[in-house]
C-alpha cells in the first residue's frame, strides 16, 4: 500500500500528535499502541526497542512521512534535493515539505487535514495561478496564489471548511489575547508566509443566513444559493509571501535526526 489508510489514531499514539494526519487527540488513551504499551508521558525514553541512535532516527523520519503522507521514496527525493542546497539541509527538507500544495492548501484553512487537502487537489477543485492542477506534491513557489476552482459545488465545499477555520482561529486568538500570549502552535492558525484575501461581495456575505450549522452531526447544509461570479472566479485566494520559517512548522520534529539517518 503505498499511501497509508489505517487508523490514525493509533499511529499518533506512537509518534505523538500530527496535525497533518487528524484532528484527534487521544485524550482517553494513555499507552501506546499494543499489549504492552509504554504510558504516552515518555514513551520515547521509556521504550527498550527505540532506546538506541537508530530507533529514535526512525521515529522522528516517520512523524514527516505520516504528517505529510508521502511515501518513502518521496521523502528520500525531498532529502537529496535538500542535500543539494547550500545550508541546514533539515531546515530545507522542511521547507520543501510545506511547500507542497496539498500541505498549502491545509494551511489556509481549505481542508482540514492533509488528507482531506489532497483529496480536494486530486478532485480538481484547486487552482494554482488561475490553472487547474490535480497534483498534490506540485511544488509551490513565493508569489504564487491559490485559488478555489469557479464551480459552486467546489465553493461550497470549501467554504465550509474555511468557516469552521475561521471560527477557530477567532476563538484561539481571542484566549491568546486574553493571556497576553504571541506565539501559538495551534494548526488553525494562518503562518505568517500565508495570506488569504477574501474577494468583493464575497461567498460569506451572499450565503448570509441560508447556512445552518448542525453542531450534531457537525455537518452545513446549503441552500439554495445564488452565486455571483466576479473578475477571477474566487472568493477565497491564498497567496504565498515568503520562504517557511523554522518556527511556523507544526509538526514537533528533530530534523537533525532525520538527516542523520539518510546520511548513515
Amino acid at each position: 500500500m503505498v499511501r497509508y489508510i489505517g487508523p490514525r489514531v493509533k499511529i499518533i499514539r506512537r509518534l505523538g500528535l500530527l496535525p497533518g494526519l487528524t484532528r484527534k487527540n487521544p485524550k482517553s488513551k494513555t499507552k501506546t499502541p499494543g499489549q504492552h504499551g509504554k504510558r504516552l508521558v515518555k514513551r520515547a525514553q521509556s521504550r527498550s526497542s527505540l532506546s538506541d541512535d537508530y530507533g529514535m532516527r526512525l521515529l522522528e523520519k516517520q512523524k514527516l512521512r505520516f504528517n505529510y503522507g508521502v511515501t518513502e521514496k518521496q521523502l528520500v527525493a525531498y532529502y537529496r534535493e535538500a542535500k543539494r542546497k547550500k545550508g541546514s539541509t533539515g531546515n530545507f527538507l522542511l521547507e520543501l515539505l510545506e511547500k507542497r500544495l496539498d500541505c498549502i492548501v491545509f494551511r489556509l484553512g481549505f481542508a482540514p487535514t492533509i488528507p482531506a487537502a489532497r483529496q480536494l487537489v486530486n478532485h480538481g477543485h484547486i487552482q494554482v495561478n488561475n490553472r487547474k492542477v490535480t497534483i498534490a506534491s506540485f511544488h509551490c513557489k513565493k508569489n504564487d496564489t491559490i485559488s478555489i476552482q469557479p464551480k459552486t459545488k467546489s465553493e461550497r465545499l470549501i467554504f465550509s471548511n474555511f468557516e469552521l477555520q475561521q471560527q477557530k482561529r477567532k476563538l484561539i486568538e481571542r484566549r491568546m489575547k486574553r493571556v497576553n500570549l504571541i506565539k501559538s502552535r495551534f494548526s488553525s492558525l494562518l503562518p505568517k508566509h500565508l495570506k488569504i484575501n477574501v474577494g468583493e461581495g464575497s461567498f460569506e456575505k451572499k450565503i448570509g443566513d441560508q447556512v445552518e450549522q448542525d453542531n450534531a452531526a457537525r455537518t452545513i447544509k446549503s441552500k439554495q444559493i445564488e452565486i455571483e461570479k466576479n473578475s477571477n472566479n474566487s472568493f477565497l485566494v491564498g497567496t504565498i509571501l515568503s520562504e517557511v520559517k523554522r518556527r511556523e512548522i507544526l509538526v514537533k520534529v528533530n530534523e537533525l535526526k532525520v538527516v542523520e539517518y539518510y546520511s548513515r
